[in-house]
């Protein structure tokens, strides 16, 4: 089974708004774009994924997510998180009526090819799954066969939802990198003992915060 992976993201100038007062202002944009890039880049590099749908109105983003490969959708309903997850669902199945389905949060930096394929490969054992992130409150990936609808309810305590909603809870040790998002300094210092991504390792680089510490 191949897999549509739906990643949305904020327009940059709102992304990330818990991180500022560890990156700066000025830098918490390129952060958020620094995070979707090595998102989608691990993505595409595994097997199981046949194409990366990233949902956003930001023309940075759009164009330099576009260049690793991703095809880009306008968040035309502009309605929020899960508005604009259950948009690029139907944008992949407008092509691909029979797509298997998954959405992935933008901000996960540190994400490893061979785990993300672990959890595809138990995503594909059930008609929706889900992945709570690290906290063991939110969700990282939200999963739907072919056949069934992805229902997103991401936000806040969506773990809870996910469970209510019929999504069977993906329990795998050993991928941590599929569920370390980053929201605030404390996050993007977790997620940099795992190993981040080139471009997030290079706007850490270039930042003040002693973020090796």
């Amino acid at each position: 089974m191949h897999w549509s992976l739906v990643v949305p993201l904020k327009p940059l100038a709102l992304a990330k708004s818990r991180l500022s007062e560890a990156a700066g202002g000025a830098m918490r944009p390129q952060f958020a774009l620094a995070f979707a890039q090595d998102t989608v880049a691990a993505a595409l590099s595994c097997g199981a994924v046949g194409d990366v749908v990233v949902v956003t109105d930001d023309p940075l983003a759009a164009a330099e997510l576009g260049v690793l490969g991703a095809r880009i959708v306008p968040d035309s309903p502009g309605a929020g998180l899960n508005a604009a997850l259950a948009h690029g669902a139907r944008a992949v199945r407008a092509l691909r009526p029979g797509a298997a389905v998954a959405a992935l949060n933008a901000d996960l930096p540190a994400l490893r090819t061979t785990e993300l394929e672990r959890v595809l490969a138990t995503a594909g054992k059930s008609p929706r799954t889900f992945l709570a992130d690290t906290a063991g409150i939110g969700t990282t990936f939200l999963s739907a066969r072919p056949g069934a609808e992805l229902r997103p309810a991401f936000g806040g305590r969506s773990r809870r939802r996910h469970l209510v909603s019929g999504a069977v809870e993906i329990e795998l040790d050993g991928v941590e990198s599929v569920r370390r998002d980053v929201d605030t300094g404390d996050d993007l210092r977790a997620a940099l003992a795992l190993g981040v991504g080139p471009r997030t390792a290079a706007q850490c680089a270039t930042a003040s915060a002693p973020w090796g510490s």
